[in-house]
């Protein structure tokens, strides 16, 4: 049964790469960055539930709090390029270096 939710977690991991790398949507790259933490969540809880241990756990629960922070603060920047741009392309963060 193990493998199973493993299969699930790599299939998950690889659909967020190929968001990240082949959209150019800001929130779409957000969402998917999004779906390959939660597969990493995924992993360790299988592996945690394996191993009959809290530590695949407590791991899942700071990778969730890290998304959040991740969440808000691209958020907040996404507002303000779309505000400064008026468009959501990846070519937008450009304006980002120096």
């Amino acid at each position: 049964m193990m493998h199973c939710y493993l299969y699930l977690s790599i299939i998950l991991f690889c659909l967020g790469i190929v968001g990240v790398v082949a959209r150019r949507n800001v929130f779409t790259v957000f969402m998917s960055i999004e779906l390959m933490l939660n597969a990493a969540n995924l992993a360790f809880v299988t592996f945690a539930r394996v191993h009959e241990s809290m530590d695949g756990h407590v791991l899942a629960m700071m990778v969730m709090a890290v998304a959040a922070a991740e969440a808000a603060l691209a958020l907040a920047v996404v507002i303000l390029l779309h505000k400064h741009k008026g468009k959501l392309d990846t070519n937008v963060f450009s304006l980002l270096k120096g």
